[in-house]
C-alpha cells in the first residue's frame, strides 16, 4: 500500500488533555444526574442562574433564540451534519466525515439514553429534560470541527487547545442560553448536555482513529501477502 496515512481526527498533542477533560465531564454528568434524578422542579443552582419560563426573552432576542433552537432540531441538525460531511468529502477526508457522523451521532444518542434513566422533567408535563440534547449536539459538532481544524492547520498544543476550548465554550453557551431562554431546559440540564459532548467526542475520535488504523494495517498486510 502506498501513499501517506490518513490524518488522525484526534491530534496526538491533545490526547492526554482531552482524555482528562472527558473523564471530568463524565463525573459531572453522573453527579448532576444523581442529584436531580426524578425531579420536576429547578434546583438551587437553576434558581440562582435563572428561572426558565416560556417567555424569558422578548423580541428580537426571542427570534434569535428560536433560530438557534432550530439548529438543534432534527431538520436543522441534519442540515449542519450533511454540510460538514460534504465539506470533509470535498477535502478528501473520508475519516473526518466518518468522525463527524459518529461523533455527533453517539453524543446525541448518549444524551437521549440518559434522559429516561435520570427521569428529570420540566414544567410538570412529562418532558424529559436532563441532559439537554440540543446543547449536546451543538457542542459536539463544534468540538468535531475544532479538532479537524486543529489537525488540518497543523496547530500546536497551545493553539489547538485554545481552539477546542473556545469552540466548546461558544457553542455550549450559545445553545445553552437558547434552551434556558425558551424555557426548554434548566441551566443544569444545559451543563449536563455540554459535559456529555466533552465526554463522548474525544472517546469517539480515539475509536475512529484506532479502527481506521487497524483497517489500514490489515489492508497493507493483505497487499504484501499478495505480492509474495
Amino acid at each position: 500500500m502506498t501513499g501517506r496515512p490518513a490524518p488522525a481526527v484526534l491530534p496526538s498533542l491533545l490526547r492526554a488533555w482531552l482524555g482528562l477533560i472527558a473523564a471530568l465531564a463524565v463525573i459531572v454528568v453522573i453527579v448532576i444526574g444523581v442529584l436531580y434524578a426524578g425531579h420536576s422542579q429547578p434546583g438551587r443552582v437553576d434558581r440562582w442562574v435563572i428561572q426558565p419560563t416560556a417567555d424569558s426573552v422578548g423580541s428580537p432576542w426571542r427570534r434569535v433564540a428560536l433560530a438557534m433552537d432550530f439548529l438543534g432540531e432534527p431538520a436543522g441538525a441534519a442540515a449542519l451534519v450533511v454540510a460538514t460531511v460534504t465539506g470533509c468529502l470535498l477535502l478528501r477526508r473520508p475519516r473526518a466525515a466518518v468522525f463527524v457522523v459518529f461523533g455527533v451521532g453517539i453524543t446525541v444518542g448518549t444524551a437521549t439514553l440518559l434522559k429516561p434513566l435520570v427521569g428529570r422533567t420540566i414544567h410538570g408535563d412529562g418532558n424529559l429534560s436532563y441532559p439537554s440534547g440540543h446543547t449536546a449536539f451543538f457542542t459536539a459538532l463544534a468540538l468535531v470541527v475544532a479538532l479537524l481544524a486543529t489537525g488540518r492547520l497543523g496547530l500546536g498544543r497551545t493553539a489547538g487547545t485554545l481552539l477546542v476550548i473556545a469552540a466548546a465554550l461558544v457553542a455550549g453557551a450559545a445553545m445553552g442560553w437558547t434552551q434556558v431562554a425558551l424555557g426548554a431546559h434548566y441551566p443544569t440540564d444545559v451543563l449536563g448536555g455540554w459535559c456529555t459532548a466533552l465526554a463522548v467526542v474525544p472517546a469517539t475520535a480515539w475509536l475512529v482513529d484506532r479502527t481506521a488504523d487497524q483497517l489500514a494495517d490489515r489492508t497493507a498486510d493483505a497487499g504484501r501477502q499478495e505480492r509474495r
